[in-house]
């Protein structure tokens, strides 16, 4: 029976120059890609009468071009494993153009990420047979624009037994991550005629700017010991953005009595609170603070996601959400993406009903736990920055000193130092006159790595004090 490109063992694109013979062609075609990158070392090619056949070729040219580009260094063939391409120094087999990949700093203290090394992988895997064994029907179809019923009914399940948020599966809504979430919701506020969302100043500015994208105004809101200065939301917000539990940046939960002044803002005005709990599950010193949710149920907005317990690379989160707003939120993603993956999903659901999740937070809370007082405990008392915040969180906010270098050449020395982290500036909507900080994040090294993490670290801020005004 004749071979057919269908039946093929490896599929590989040669587009043949008919300008010129049937056998240079496939040389320089062979040649380009291998120069080009789009052959890697180590790329097994099609059998010589494999290829013939897809291109319409002799065999005897096909074997003939593949000889002369053995002969050249490009392929290597041995007997009983096929013909791959060779593994050719970078300059020869990169195109001209080139550029290398920027390389990553040798200490990630970014705030806000986790240990990636700490990722259930185990766990994980076996969910997956699971969810493949039984469900894979269900999951190869098309989703929920609102998520897998599954998942909505584990997360409604878990926020109410871990985080006392008051919802059930049909008030939730699944999203490629928060960013996505609070873009959908921005845009179905704006529709709604909201035109301005009050913001803790400091707080995150990528989430700041994705509330302006969608065309609200941003209102600051002072943020002190207490947590944000609600006071100013009788001056006309819609809604306003909140990290209650463990504000970002500062790391101070909003008191008690803000709480309950958000609570009745809510009931006298009819606005909206989106609480974004961001990292609510890590809480070193007590139990974690419960959501501010619970307490004006039917006018807040709860924010949660897998990317500070999981990784922020799997795009989970979800929103528990006021009645009123779940069909248009449903509606925005199903305009956005259709809806979120399945797989994930239904594997994700499957660790929380299983309490796989749970195991998996309270070891990783025990890790940053420890990494937190590390880090603590190596700061100079008294003559060193000043730590912020309560015990929670995978970041510590570091206040230098006045008379200690700007926080520009603080950063530059530390990206010299080999360490990636964020200062404060950039996250006030004014950042004239702020006190200089630097947001160190303790999750993300890996455990073998993190002592060597901060010995560069505390070498760094000892280089700055002796840089001192």
């Amino acid at each position: 029976m004749r071979k057919t490109w269908a039946g093929s063992r490896v599929d590989l694109h040669i587009d043949l120059d008919a300008a010129t013979g049937r056998r240079s062609a496939l040389e320089s075609a062979l040649r380009d890609g291998i120069r080009q990158g789009r052959l890697a070392a180590g790329t097994l090619l099609p059998s010589t009468r494999g290829l013939a056949t897809e291109l319409g070729l002799s065999r005897g040219t096909v074997t003939a071009a593949y000889d002369q580009l053995v002969e050249e260094g490009y392929l290597t063939t041995r007997p009983g494993s096929g013909t791959t391409v060779a593994d050719l120094p970078p300059e020869a087999a990169a195109p001209p153009s080139a550029s290398p990949m920027p390389a990553a700093p040798r200490h990630d203290l970014r705030p806000g990420l986790p240990d990636a090394d700490a990722f259930p992988a185990r766990a994980w895997l076996a969910a997956t047979r699971r969810v493949v064994a039984d469900a894979r029907s269900a999951m190869l179809r098309a989703g929920d624009p609102q998520g897998r019923l599954e998942l909505r009914a584990a997360v409604a399940d878990y926020l109410g037994r871990t985080r006392g948020v008051l919802t059930s599966p049909d008030r939730i809504v699944i999203t490629s991550g928060y960013y996505q979430g609070l873009s959908l919701l921005s845009g179905v506020l704006a529709r709604n005629g909201a035109r301005t969302v009050a913001v803790e100043d400091p707080s995150h500015n990528v989430f700041r700017a994705v509330v302006q994208r969608a065309g609200l105004t941003t209102a600051p809101l002072p943020v002190d010991a207490h947590g944000a200065c609600v006071d100013g939301l009788t001056q006309g917000a819609d809604a306003v953005l909140l990290t209650p539990s463990h504000q970002y940046p500062t790391g101070v939960p909003l008191h008690p009595r803000r709480r309950q002044a958000v609570a009745a803002w809510t009931r006298s005005t009819g606005g909206l609170v989106i609480e974004d709990d961001y990292d609510g599950e890590y809480r070193y010193d007590r139990q974690p603070v419960g959501a501010l949710q619970s307490i004006a149920p039917d006018r807040t907005v709860y924010c949660g996601t897998a990317s500070k317990t999981l990784g922020p690379a799997l795009r989970l989160a979800w929103m528990a959400l006021p009645p009123e707003l779940v069909k248009p939120m449903a509606d925005a993603k199903q305009q956005a993406d259709l809806h979120t993956e399945n797989l994930s999903q239904l594997v994700l659901a499957d660790l929380i009903t299983t309490h796989a999740y749970d195991r998996h937070v309270r070891a990783t809370r025990l890790r940053y736990r420890r990494r937190r007082e590390l880090l603590l405990a190596g700061l100079s008392a008294g003559t060193g920055p000043t730590a912020h915040g309560v015990p929670a969180g995978l970041h510590t906010l570091l206040t230098l000193p006045a008379d200690w270098p700007p926080e520009d050449e603080a950063l530059s020395l530390c990206a010299r130092q080999g360490l990636a982290l964020r200062g404060l500036s950039e996250l006030h909507v004014e950042p004239e006159g702020r006190p200089a900080g630097l947001l160190v994040g303790f999750a993300a090294p890996p455990e073998h790595a993190y002592r060597a993490a901060l010995d560069a670290l505390f070498d760094t801020l000892r280089k700055l004090a002796a840089g001192r005004k």
